[in-house]
């Protein structure tokens, strides 16, 4: 007699991949249950290849029918993160899944003839999509020559659109900005939609290489995934820019709030010559109900740091922001909401010297450091000339078990990635 369990798997496999069982058995001797809780958990770097091992196969691990079936079968959530190297119109985005170290080469932007040089743009996933927003780029038709400009772009890659992937171009924001505050608002979260919005504040036209001029601005504009239209919302009090924004969502009654931390403002200079950014110390919050801002005061006092290090949100299993996590040199900080103030967490087992780079990830209730790769030989064939192959170390921190453990990988580029330029972030499938 079956269980109620395979049962309902076997229902929801016939009602979710109807033309994988068309097409024959998924994997023989198997019943197909079995089979597709087996085919279901493969990792999504590897579904790609697999594809072409059979008709059934190429069925059923079509995403659009492979996400839901999974969110049937209940299996957990996974936390991929997508890397950006560089201007991801010359060098391809990829995608890294922790639980198998295993990648997947994404399609670059559409290039254009005149534009080049994207940085400071943001990443963010909502859902299966995974868009990238604004930037500071170089445009060969202004003048002068060599001034970093401002980008209003915004482009959409459908992880679940079957192969190959493609970058769709959406409607531009009402104002041109890189180096701002985003946050995804799915409809739990006070979206007014079934499809969510994106949230954009602050920003400005620096770019990465003049670290110490450019633009600010106040400005906070909201995506509607739905209508493919951007509003304007209520603005920042003072011009921000660099700045990190991450959704809190409160409990049944109280107010959602979109956070932004951090950043810079107004500058001063060094001996009348040289600017000087004025960071921040503080934190802006936004009432997704009454849309007013509030200000909180300065999160530590003088001398303690010059700046907010990289911070991050650690998502609980709902998905909702869990915890803040800040980076500071080798120290990993716990926000604290009650006191205002950031927490010593924990060390680095592995210090970072000052000249090296990295890149601070939360993912799959744990936190990722990524350390700049480093270069070793492959000796496999001795007959050959010695190839540098590129080796990306990445220490996790478990915050709930307080503990440390250490994994290498190998991206699929041999180029050395500069973590001071490079952009990553996560979305869960």
């Amino acid at each position: 007699m079956a269980s109620p369990s395979s049962s309902s798997t076997a229902i929801a496999v016939e009602a979710l991949t109807p033309n994988a069982a068309s097409r024959g058995t998924l994997i023989p001797s198997l019943p197909d249950d079995l089979a597709a809780v087996i085919l279901a958990s493969i990792p999504y770097s590897h579904q790609s290849r697999l594809r072409a091992t059979a008709r059934s196969w190429r069925a059923f691990l079509a995403p659009r029918a492979l996400l839901p079936l999974r969110r049937s079968l209940r299996l957990p959530c996974r936390h991929l993160l997508a890397l950006f190297p560089a201007d991801p119109a010359i060098t391809p985005p990829c995608l890294f899944d922790p639980a198998t170290a295993a990648w997947a080469l994404l399609p670059p932007l559409p290039c254009s003839p005149y534009l080049y040089g994207l940085s400071n743009f943001v990443p963010v996933a909502l859902d299966h999509h995974l868009y990238v927003l604004g930037g500071s780029q170089f445009d060969a038709r202004s003048y002068p020559l060599g001034h970093p400009i401002a980008s209003a772009a915004v482009h959409r890659l459908d992880l679940t659109a079957p192969p190959t992937l493609s970058w769709d171009h959406l409607p531009d924001m009402l104002f041109p900005r890189g180096s701002f505050a985003c946050a995804p608002l799915r409809p739990s979260d006070g979206g007014n939609n079934d499809e969510g919005t994106i949230i954009v504040a602050g920003g400005g036209s620096r770019h990465t290489m003049f670290p110490s001029v450019g633009s600010r601005m106040s400005s906070v504009e909201c995506y509607c995934v739905r209508s493919g239209e951007w509003r304007i919302w209520t603005g920042l009090p003072r011009d921000r820019a660099g700045s990190v924004g991450f959704l809190i969502r409160r409990e049944a009654g109280e107010e959602d709030e979109f956070w932004v931390m951090g950043g810079y403002g107004d500058y001063r200079t060094l001996a009348g010559v040289v600017p000087a950014d004025v960071y921040y110390k503080d934190a802006m919050v936004l009432g997704l109900r009454s849309g007013k801002w509030r200000e909180v005061e300065a999160m530590w006092g003088e001398g303690e740091r010059r700046k907010l290090g990289a911070v991050v949100a650690l998502d609980g299993e709902d998905g909702q922001t869990k915890e803040i996590f800040m980076l500071d040199t080798n120290d990993i900080f716990r926000y604290d909401f009650v006191l205002n103030r950031w927490i010593k967490e924990s060390s680095l087992r592995k210090k970072i010297p000052g000249s090296s780079s990295c890149s601070f990830v939360a993912m799959n209730g744990e936190l990722y450091v990524l350390t700049t790769t480093i270069q070793s030989p492959d000796i496999s064939d001795h007959r050959r000339m010695p190839k540098k192959r590129s080796t990306l170390e990445i220490q996790i921190y478990n915050p709930e078990k307080k503990r440390w453990r250490f994994m290498t990988t190998n991206p699929p580029f041999n180029q050395t990635i500069d973590f001071k330029t490079a952009i990553t972030c996560t979305i869960r499938l």
